[in-house]
């Protein structure tokens, strides 16, 4: 017999290295209706050190790569330990992190997620519920979007559920199956040149917004091949590095009027991502704070109702949804949709760490 509540932290670090998102939540499930409880939640930032070592990680060789996968997972674990200490928090079901992915080549059958190495379990003292990615691109997924098992089960009132982050990524129904992709880079290309300013962000768009829109590089972007593919898809960082920051530096134009570009481009890249542009939208992850890019969104579709929730959804619902998976794992139940990441079949993917075990 299945129990009716648990009590989960559930950890997510993106891609757009805003730090480690740690939330405490408590799930219950009855008749088959789940209901949650966002409880103390933070984000711990990375030190400049650690920003560095993941953002140039892609390059690394196998050896270096094991190192840090070994390193991440300890700092990852310092973390953990500290949120729940910090929070006295007793008798958890699980820690369901998510890791830090460094590598996402689903074409290849290859994905890599560092931080989920057997040792966590150890180093935090709990049952650890991770690496959810590697089962689903064995099964000839794409290991992405994870997120829209969460949108069915707990945020099925809204048509669509849109998450801006390192990447945007939507999911809805379509002829009666749950589907989502990812759509376009936001921040892992909005932060970089925010940076390169001496910003870690461009603070509700408003540098974005006293630059202008470059007409040819708009164009370019939208030409991508990226686009034009059938979903399911989605992106990894080498997206960014090879593909659109090469054609972000062709063009010798002003920082603000990039960021001014890309944001008119995410736009109207979501627009058209929308089978029927009209409904109601829930915007979650950190670009929901970036006023100049929702007021661009909500030009592109203006018969949609935009849903801003709490802040606690906005910025801890990937952690939150982990946090599900995670729990779904534990009761070997579904937790990736074959209809979102072109997997052969559902599943319940993921590893269960328990305590001086390896499996």
């Amino acid at each position: 017999m299945f129990k009716e509540k648990y009590t989960v932290v559930g950890v997510m670090s993106g891609t757009s290295l805003d730090g480690i998102d740690l939330a405490h939540i408590v799930f219950t499930v009855h008749d088959n209706q789940w209901d949650f409880e966002i409880a103390a939640c933070e984000t711990v930032a990375y030190s400049t050190d650690w920003l560095n070592k993941l953002k140039t990680a892609i390059t690394l060789s196998d050896g270096d790569l094991a190192q840090l996968n070994h390193d991440y997972t300890q700092l990852l674990a310092a973390v953990i330990s500290s949120f729940i200490d910090k929070n006295q928090l007793k008798n958890l079901d699980a820690i369901c992190s998510h890791g830090h992915t460094i590598l996402h080549q689903p074409h290849n059958g290859f994905t890599l997620q560092i931080g989920n190495l057997a040792t966590i379990a150890t180093l935090t003292n709990q049952t650890v519920v991770c690496d959810f990615r590697v089962q689903d691109v064995q099964l000839g997924g794409q290991g992405a979007p994870l997120v829209p098992i969460g949108d069915q089960i707990l945020f099925q009132d809204y048509d669509y559920c849109m998450n801006l982050g390192g990447f945007s990524n939507i999911s809805f129904v379509a002829n009666k199956q749950r589907v989502a992709f990812d759509i376009s880079a936001v921040n892992t290309i909005l932060n970089h040149y925010a940076s390169t300013l001496g910003f870690d962000y461009d603070d509700k768009g408003a540098i974005a917004r006293n630059g202008n829109c470059h007409d040819e590089l708009l164009t370019e972007l939208n030409a991508l091949p990226f686009y034009q593919l059938p979903y399911p898809k989605s992106l990894g960082f080498e997206f960014v590095k090879v593909i659109a920051l090469p054609l972000m530096e062709h063009f010798t134009i002003p920082i603000q009027d990039k960021l001014n570009t890309f944001t008119q481009h995410i736009a109207q890249q979501i627009a058209a991502a929308l089978p029927e542009k009209k409904g109601k939208m829930l915007i979650t992850g950190g670009g929901t704070y970036n006023t100049f890019l929702i007021e661009k969104i909500k030009e592109n579709v203006p018969e949609m109702e935009i849903i801003i929730p709490d802040a606690k959804t906005i910025e801890f619902k990937e952690a939150l949804i982990f946090g599900l998976l995670g729990v779904l794992k534990l009761r070997n139940e579904v937790n990736v949709l074959s209809s979102v990441t072109g997997a052969k079949t559902d599943h319940s993917s993921g590893v269960v760490h328990k305590i001086n075990s390896q499996q």
